[in-house]
């Protein structure tokens, strides 16, 4: 979305009605850098015009400055200023609703005591009846505790709910699929796994989420063999399985194959050592990942983790090193999980022809597209295209419908072409909002899933 990266206000301003007085506004925002959106007239009288202006800036900072020009403006006066993103959340995003109706006593005494008890008999005598009888089958806990919230960190899990929230807003609108948000005040593995296992059988599935590295992957692992149902977490697994679709069809376009490309991953944490693993998995050999240190390759002692030592046997196998703008050179694709503005256009430069960039840091890149297009690279996305909100709705919807015990590797290389093939022609990744294309992510899954039953 364009001006994804600005923040939004909403000014009303009351304009005194002469010519040229709102053009004077409007030079006051752009002399500042300001970014102009919709405009609405609220009410007119016979000396001023009252009018809405939406307005894009970098930061509060920003808008303070260009407040300030407005106020020395003769015949403008500010008069209030709204956050359309916080009106937007205001008493939160989502609720739990109820699906039958209550109208009568008789409603009542179905729903609740005492005909409810034949359906606890029934449950009782066979647990799995509680998919057919219960909500447990179309729910997934959405799980944080707060230490790696989007691009903000480590704000905690409270501060994180909007986050969560709206990752349940997904779930229902792409998928149908109910989510609860569990926020968890631990930072510790085992409270995080001991509370989680201890209220699982309230869910089909657990989608972990917002949790740092290297954490967040003993608490999956761990999770996930206390319980008999899926454990995904997304910032892992749903950013591999994006970045892998849309790397199967950028290759498409620059005609080269798996077997010959060159590839550096920019960023060793949660969704640098997953979008690897799952590139390993899809049988492409060439990968280098690096951190904050430069170059991971097997030997090297500093900043290591043991996430870290067993990438590093299976990557980067001629052992190269040094930092991103070293090992970057003559490489066919760079995929950046880290942090804003760490490739330059001379590390473009000196990739090789037909380079393709994904530069997916939130919510600033580590270059902008059109920077890196014009530093001569053939494709070059962010993650306002490359979005785990592809991946993730589908693949829940699948495991929850063929109601698989965990997420596999097959499972997750089958969304990823389905992901591929619904990409319009010249395309690399399909629209975040269509809603076939979950379904296809999801139909995907559940034959995958079966295959491996079978």
């Amino acid at each position: 979305m364009k001006y994804a990266d600005k923040i939004v206000k909403t000014l009303r301003v009351k304009i005194k009605d002469v010519p040229g007085k709102f053009g004077e506004l409007a030079t006051a925002i752009g002399k500042e850098g300001g970014l102009l959106g919709d405009i609405i007239k609220v009410r007119l009288d016979s000396h001023y015009v009252i009018r809405d202006v939406t307005v894009y800036v970098e930061s509060d900072k920003h808008l303070d400055k260009i407040l300030s020009h407005i106020k020395r403006t003769d015949g403008i006066e500010l008069v209030e200023i709204t956050d359309e993103v916080l009106k937007l959340h205001k008493g939160g995003k989502i609720a739990t609703k109820s699906k039958v109706p209550l109208d009568t006593i008789s409603d009542l005494r179905k729903i609740y005591t005492p005909g409810v008890a034949s359906v606890c008999h029934a449950i009782l005598k066979n647990p799995e009846e509680r998919y057919r009888y219960t909500s447990i089958s179309n729910t997934v806990a959405i799980v944080t505790n707060g230490t790696a919230i989007l691009g903000l960190g480590n704000i905690g899990p409270v501060a994180g709910m909007p986050v969560i929230e709206g990752k349940a807003v997904l779930f229902d609108k792409l998928v149908g699929i109910s989510a609860v948000p569990i926020l968890i005040d631990a930072v510790e593995t085992e409270d995080i796994v001991r509370t989680i296992a201890r209220i699982a059988n309230t869910f089909g599935a657990v989608a972990l989420e917002d949790i740092s590295a290297p954490s967040c992957f003993e608490i999956e692992r761990k999770l996930q063999n206390s319980v008999d149902i899926p454990v995904f977490h997304d910032d892992q697994h749903g950013t591999a399985v994006v970045v892998l679709s849309a790397l199967m069809n950028a290759l498409k376009i620059i005609r080269k194959k798996k077997d010959n490309i060159k590839v550096v991953i920019s960023g060793a944490g949660a969704a640098g050592i997953a979008i690897a693993r799952i590139l390993l998995t899809w049988k492409l050999k060439n990968i280098i990942l690096c951190d904050r240190k430069g170059a991971i390759y097997k030997g090297r002692k500093e900043d290591m983790n043991e996430y870290k030592e067993e990438v590093s046997i299976l990557t980067n196998k001629h052992k190269e090193k040094g930092s991103l703008s070293s090992v970057i050179r003559g490489k066919d694709v760079f995929i950046g999980v880290s942090a804003p503005k760490l490739l330059t256009s001379k590390m473009v430069k000196a990739m090789s022809s037909k380079a393709v960039v994904f530069a997916l840091a939130n919510p600033i890149p580590e270059i902008w597209p059109d920077e890196a297009l014009r530093a001569g690279a053939v494709l070059a996305f962010d993650g306002r295209s490359i979005n785990n909100a592809l991946a993730f709705p589908g693949i829940f919807r699948g495991a929850l419908d063929v109601r698989a015990k965990r997420i596999t590797d097959s499972m997750k290389i089958a969304a990823a072409r389905a992901l591929a093939e619904s990409a319009r022609k010249g395309e690399i990744i399909p629209h975040l909002l269509d809603l076939d294309v979950h379904k296809k992510v999801a139909q995907a899954v559940i034959k995958a899933a079966r295959h491996l039953i079978q």
